[in-house]
């Protein structure tokens, strides 16, 4: 018996491998990409394909970003920025959380509105640069205008799936016993809702970062777009792009973070379930 228990784990390990089809980590292909890529950057420039004075070596720009690590002023830009982010996206999902729930609860409210979201979501936020910068300068204000607006609507649309996927029986039960407006949001329309909640924040989460870089880079708002700005108008290019794969490397771990917490968040969901079950 304890033979068959001591090989079990070992043998499920080789039966996930056998079904992604590879013996090798999950990451293991992602970072031979990376190396790829880096090796393809460093040869363009030693080559003369792009003048190293326009697109220097990967080498040299890593070198720089390493370098940039050890400088206050890149973790006060890394700050200003991430406090955008945070600001703008915070203030978003609870703004489209609360609409989301009014709008979705009410078939009127739907019929209602849904034109008049169908016509400002396209509205790109960039197009309200002139306006932020006419009512609040160059200060974080104004990054906070713009990541507001793209990602409510982020938000908005998968909150009112989420709402519109609520089991027509489950809140006729839920009436039926007697549930309060507040427990019916909390017991049947909140579990159905928040899938689609969270995904709509991982997107928004994506979707604000972009809008802070951009904000800070157009605009002069405090923070790493500013400092890219900075960088190139200085003609430190191995700077600026230092600068800007910081900001990749940035966008990659929201990304991952955002994955982790709806995993944590969504454990009990069938989805997630299966994910870790395969």
């Amino acid at each position: 018996m304890s033979a068959i228990t001591s090989t079990a784990p070992a043998e499920a390990r080789q039966a996930k491998r056998r079904k992604s089809g590879s013996k090798f980590p999950n990451g293991f292909w992602g970072l031979i990409g990376i190396v790829i890529f880096l090796g393809i950057w460093e040869l363009v420039p030693a080559l003369g394909i792009v003048e190293a004075a326009y697109l220097p070596p990967a080498s040299e720009v890593l070198l720089t970003l390493f370098a940039d690590l050890a400088l206050t002023a890149f973790w006060v830009a890394v700050g200003e920025t991430m406090l955008a982010w945070f600001i703008g996206l915070a203030t978003a999902v609870l703004l489209a959380l609360v609409l989301g729930l009014v709008i979705g609860m009410s078939s009127f409210l739907r019929r209602a509105t849904n034109s008049t979201i169908e016509f400002l979501r396209p509205i790109p936020s960039v197009a309200l640069i002139p306006l932020a910068v006419l009512l609040f300068g160059t200060k974080i204000e104004s990054s906070l205008m713009l990541i507001i607006y793209a990602c409510f609507w982020q938000v908005l649309i998968q909150v009112l799936y989420g709402v519109a996927d609520v089991d027509n029986v489950a809140m006729q039960t839920a009436r039926s016993y007697g549930f309060s407006r507040i427990q019916r949001i909390r017991d049947v329309i909140f579990p159905t809702m928040l899938p689609y909640l969270m995904t709509g924040i991982r997107l928004g989460a994506a979707v604000a970062l972009i809008l802070a870089i951009t904000a800070e880079l157009i605009i002069g708002a405090p923070g790493l777009g500013k400092e890219i700005q900075l960088a190139q108008s200085g003609g430190a290019i191995a700077g600026m792009y230092a600068l800007i794969v910081a900001t990749g490397l940035l966008g990659v771990a929201i990304n991952l973070c955002m994955r982790i917490i709806e995993k944590r968040v969504l454990s009990w969901h069938a989805s997630v379930r299966g994910e870790n079950a395969a």
